[in-house]
């Protein structure tokens, strides 16, 4: 009975990619965005990871983070889409782990 709930869990789970420029606050987004079962967070600072992610995952969300420029962003949106037409970016202005929560839900429904 555990596996086939675990197994469950494994398919139901979103998987979504930080991209931000500050490693700490990298760091907090990956430890917030996997402590929740239904979530797998993938953090990254830089637009060739970002990149190399979404070729080699199946990435449901972006959330871009703190210090992407406007022409940075412009570029990483259009690289992203590129790859994955469908794929869902949203802009993450921090705060708690309820403000990101109702970002991500709100994004995903």
């Amino acid at each position: 009975m555990f596996f086939d709930i675990f197994f469950k869990l494994k398919i139901m789970q979103t998987t979504i990619l930080y991209i931000g420029r500050d490693t700490e606050i990298t760091v907090v987004m990956n430890r917030l965005l996997n402590a929740r079962p239904e979530w797998k967070g993938i953090c990254v600072c830089t637009d060739d990871e970002a990149i190399e992610i979404c070729q080699t995952y199946e990435i449901d969300l972006v959330l871009l983070g703190n210090g992407i420029d406007a022409a940075c962003e412009e570029v990483l949106r259009a690289k992203l889409t590129g790859l994955k037409p469908d794929l869902k970016i949203i802009q993450h202005y921090g705060g708690g782990s309820g403000l990101l929560y109702g970002e991500i839900m709100s994004a995903l429904n």
